[in-house]
């Protein structure tokens, strides 16, 4: 049969070699070899990988792969350390808590002398229209002229009208005056603090103070949380959870602690001034 397959498709090629004029290298059917008839045959059945039709190619799965598949690490979701003795968390919001409110009090007057940080922080709008606005410290230099005088010279001289709109109408209570021999400078004179700025300037940092200690108390109370899932969740022995318990109640007490120093010690200094 299959010779037989073989020599009926050259009788075919045969006949359309004649109808249609076109010429085909034909052999003859006593040319064909016994162990190649059955290639000659099933020649007709086979078709190549990069002929097959395109909406039957697989599609590429390289744009689904996963975060673990493409070599970064997934970040761990709800991970929360089973040791009743790991206090990282508190430890760590006490020290941001701290943090803040050292650079807030430190952006206060203390002492008589004005921190130029608190001029470098105003955010300055250079095009009305639009809602956008850019850090002074970024537009200008700030430089302290003994305790009362400070000095903004500007990169731009489109910026110094700007700059001192930002600077009248912010709550430090200064009005820079522009500088006769350049343009691209304000002179700000710093008046002496009076009763009544001082306490306003206490009062902002008792503000402070009180919102740092809330994020003690927070941080204080995510551990307390935690502890208390390891005893349900029997985790941890209840008498471990007893010491870790009396132990973060002397970190946040600790924490609330350097937290009213920092006030005091700056309360005093602006007593002072």
């Amino acid at each position: 049969m299959q010779r037989r397959a073989a020599v009926t498709g050259l009788s075919y090629m045969r006949r359309c070699s004649a109808s249609t004029g076109l010429h085909y290298n034909l052999i003859s059917e006593h040319q064909i070899r016994p162990w190649t008839q059955h290639k000659v045959a099933l020649a007709s059945d086979k078709r190549s990988f990069s002929s097959s039709p395109f909406w039957c190619k697989k599609k590429d799965k390289t744009k689904a792969t996963s975060g673990a598949d493409s070599g970064k690490p997934l970040p761990k979701v709800g991970a929360s350390s089973e040791d009743p003795h790991d206090f990282s968390q508190l430890h760590d919001g006490i020290a941001a808590a701290l943090s803040r409110l050292r650079d807030e009090l430190s952006k206060m007057r203390v002492g008589g002398r004005f921190n130029t940080a608190s001029i470098e922080s105003l955010r300055v709008q250079l095009n009305k229209s639009s809602k956008q606005s850019i850090k002074l410290g970024d537009l200008a230099q700030v430089v302290p002229k003994g305790g009362r005088m400070v000095t903004i010279l500007a990169s731009d001289e489109d910026h110094v009208k700007p700059i001192r709109s930002s600077i009248i109408s912010s709550n430090l209570s200064l009005t820079p005056q522009a500088d006769p021999h350049n343009s691209l400078q304000l002179n700000v004179t710093i008046p002496p603090p009076t009763k009544e700025s001082r306490d306003q300037t206490i009062a902002l940092a008792k503000a402070a103070m009180e919102k740092a200690a809330g994020a003690v108390r927070d941080s204080r109370s995510a551990v307390h949380k935690r502890l208390q899932d390891l005893q349900k969740k029997k985790i941890a022995r209840p008498d471990d959870v007893r010491k870790a318990q009396e132990q973060m109640e002397k970190l946040a007490e600790k924490g609330q602690k350097e937290v009213k120093e920092l006030f005091e010690a700056t309360r005093k200094a602006m007593e002072r001034a």
